[in-house]
């Protein structure tokens, strides 16, 4: 899997579902362990299995339920009241067509999309908002799941055996690319969505596993439209090494913006967000096939080619504290 080479601290391996001959898709088996290659005693030790994780509904610990966004397990793109998504699909003056059969390289698996939102309320809007964002990239191809942060705990390093920091570490590790959707809350993100990023093992040695995973930017307001929780999603993206799909969303006023049935109404706004998720796929596409290649640095090679391999920051810190001992 092209980014899970060297640029990350994980090995994944998935059984994919299937529609089996009652039509529900059979319970996958997802486990994760540390590449043993980087060799840092400090690097984050993750062993994670689930099963059962395409249930529509999270299990009893609170993990899996990654495609809740459907209100049939086997159809993607489905959702409950009116399936505008669909209808966008089939409109020939829009014709996502061409997004969909987008295939620029090699690469031939679905491209692999993790969401990400903001607040623990089932009826909230940035979650209302991030499904409606799978929904879409379901049906351009794109291979989605959707992550549940209730019950994720406070960011803890006493707590990384948790279920639900495994679960996020290893659909981290299993994506290509992030969409992220947050509220804005006193001018800024949530704290349910920062946590969520506090938890992704963003430093490991010199490599940040997130790096070369591209990311798309929404956020949902109560009152007039701003942008302030798009751009600070920017900068940690930024910061995590992760390229931003140059469009993005803000929607004001969402309490309007949503039906009954947590379906998006026909607005500009929506049709904003079918660009975003359409430029977001096309754009994964582009850069999966040479994120090995964008992320590999001139620095990291000469560490590994002097020291035989990345230093963690505590291991530099060590020796520049000895350096400086013995030259005073």
């Amino acid at each position: 899997m092209l980014l899970l080479a060297r640029s990350s601290i994980f090995a994944l391996t998935t059984a994919f579902p299937h529609a089996t001959r009652a039509g529900r898709a059979a319970q996958p088996r997802m486990a994760i362990q540390s590449r043993a290659n980087l060799g840092s005693a400090s690097a984050v030790e993750a062993s994670y299995s689930l099963e059962g994780g395409y249930a529509l509904e999270p299990r009893a610990d609170g993990t899996g339920g990654w495609l809740a966004h459907r209100s049939k397990l086997d159809v993607p793109g489905s959702g409950p009241g009116d399936d505008w998504v669909k209808q966008v699909f089939e409109d020939p003056d829009g014709d996502l067509g061409p997004a969909a059969a987008f295939t620029p390289g090699n690469i031939e698996h679905a491209p692999r999309v993790l969401v990400l939102y903001g607040s623990l309320r089932d009826s909230s809007f940035s979650r209302r908002l991030a499904h409606e964002c799978a929904r879409v990239l379901e049906l351009l191809g794109a291979d989605v799941r959707v992550y549940d942060p209730n019950g994720l705990p406070v960011r803890d390093p006493e707590l990384e055996a948790h279920p639900k920091v495994q679960e996020l570490r290893s659909l981290s590790a299993w994506s290509e690319a992030h969409v992220w959707v947050s509220p804005e809350m006193h001018g800024c993100i949530t704290g349910a969505f920062k946590n969520q990023i506090d938890w992704l093992p963003l430093n490991t040695g010199s490599v940040r596993p997130t790096q070369g995973r591209t990311c798309a930017v929404l956020q949902v307001n109560g009152g007039s439209q701003s942008f302030n929780a798009v751009n600070e999603l920017r900068r940690l993206a930024r910061w995590m090494r992760m390229p931003c799909t140059t469009n993005q969303s803000s929607v004001p006023k969402a309490w309007q913006e949503f039906d009954d049935s947590g379906r998006m109404k026909s607005s500009s706004l929506r049709d904003r967000v079918v660009d975003v998720m359409e430029e977001h796929i096309k754009f994964t596409r582009l850069m999966r096939e040479h994120a090995d290649f964008l992320v590999d640095r001139y620095s990291e090679r000469k560490e590994i080619a002097e020291k035989g391999r990345l230093l963690t920051q505590a291991e530099k810190e060590k020796a520049t504290t000895i350096e400086q001992a013995r030259s005073a």
